[in-house]
């Protein structure tokens, strides 16, 4: 079935926003995916030795999760909150909207991060360009320097990626707890079954988080997503492993069923119904960010366990002896096992 949704694109097919040889960025926003909404996401890939030179969004906050190699993030928020941490795969980031923070590959492979923004059309500064916007004296007022010390600089455009010169400096203070870093992968799930797991990274576990969450979903190919709807949160989806298919519902009764798969991204606005099945014998593996900082969830096994049998009768058309025996259910289990073959 080919992906022609406009649930759907592809992150890493997507055209680099900005590449050299230290490494490339790539992302969705509203201009190039233009369901989304409230949210956006980036692919940032370092080489060893690439750095994200500083920069500071303007406009949102961000959350981001490490998929491969090891990175440095260090920030300067409000009221001279200094941060610096080394971050590994499995584990998260928080910057939030104005702090100036870089992020350096300090490992010997290659770096991928995938993060998500609280707006759907991000926008950013850089130290540099923000520094070539003062003049020399103004800078060296700055820092009780003459002017003459900013010699050297010599106003080109930022570049986004550079290279670092010899070894990596991780600071001492890096190993210690932080509030901006939070390890998804270390998390024992909050939601394990045989046939598949959910690590949460919301405020209930993440204090740092005001506006965005993320969830990490593994599902066997014996289990499967149940379908349910999001309340009071749009979802934003990545396909880090495996292939799947999801169903959508759009509120004027339009069905959208499609296939993902590594790479893709796909969007859900709030409140509408979907659901999630893997397709190929590995699973599937979904880093899912939502743009609340606890995301609600309503799923369909409880549902059936919300109203009388004589209201689903009337509601389905169906008699009540041919209802199925839908099981009481307190509490949804947001994964459920494949008791039937895909269809």
């Amino acid at each position: 079935m080919p992906t022609t949704s406009p649930h759907v694109a592809s992150l890493i097919d997507s055209a680099d926003t900005y590449e050299n040889d230290f490494g490339r960025i790539s992302q969705l926003t509203a201009d190039d995916f233009p369901i989304l909404k409230r949210m956006s996401l980036k692919r940032i890939v370092l080489e060893p030795g690439g750095v994200r030179e500083p920069q500071w969004n303007v406009n949102a906050n961000q959350i981001a999760y490490v998929v491969r190699g090891t990175v440095l993030v260090s920030m300067l928020a409000n009221a001279d909150e200094f941060a610096s941490f080394v971050v590994q795969p499995g584990q998260m980031y928080h910057v939030a909207s104005g702090a100036i923070y870089h992020i350096e590959n300090v490992g010997e492979e290659t770096a991928e991060i995938i993060a998500s923004l609280r707006t759907a059309r991000p926008a950013h500064f850089s130290l540099q360009n923000s520094f070539n916007a003062m003049t020399d004296a103004v800078l060296g007022n700055t820092y009780d320097l003459p002017s003459s010390a900013f010699a050297a600089f010599d106003r080109h455009d930022a570049q986004q990626i550079v290279r670092r010169e010899g070894a990596a400096r991780i600071p001492d203070t890096a190993g210690l707890p932080n509030a901006h870093l939070f390890d998804l992968g270390g998390q024992n799930p909050p939601l394990s079954y045989d046939y598949g797991s959910a690590r949460l990274g919301r405020k209930q576990f993440w204090a740092a988080l005001d506006d965005l969450s993320m969830y990490s979903l593994e599902v066997a190919n014996t289990g499967m997503r149940e379908p349910h709807w999001h309340p009071v949160t749009a979802e934003l989806g990545y396909v880090q492993s495996g292939h799947a298919r999801m169903t959508v519902l759009d509120p004027d009764g339009t069905l959208d069923t499609y296939e993902l798969e590594p790479g893709n991204a796909y969007f859900i606005p709030r409140a509408y119904p979907h659901h999630i099945e893997a397709l190929g014998e590995e699973g599937i593996h979904f880093l899912i960010f939502f743009d609340q900082p606890t995301p609600g969830d309503i799923g369909y096994r409880a549902t059936a366990s919300a109203f009388s049998r004589e209201v689903l009768s009337a509601a389905f058309g169906v008699p009540e002896a041919q209802l199925p025996r839908f099981p009481f259910t307190p509490v949804d289990p947001l994964i459920v096992g494949r008791t039937n073959p895909i269809d």
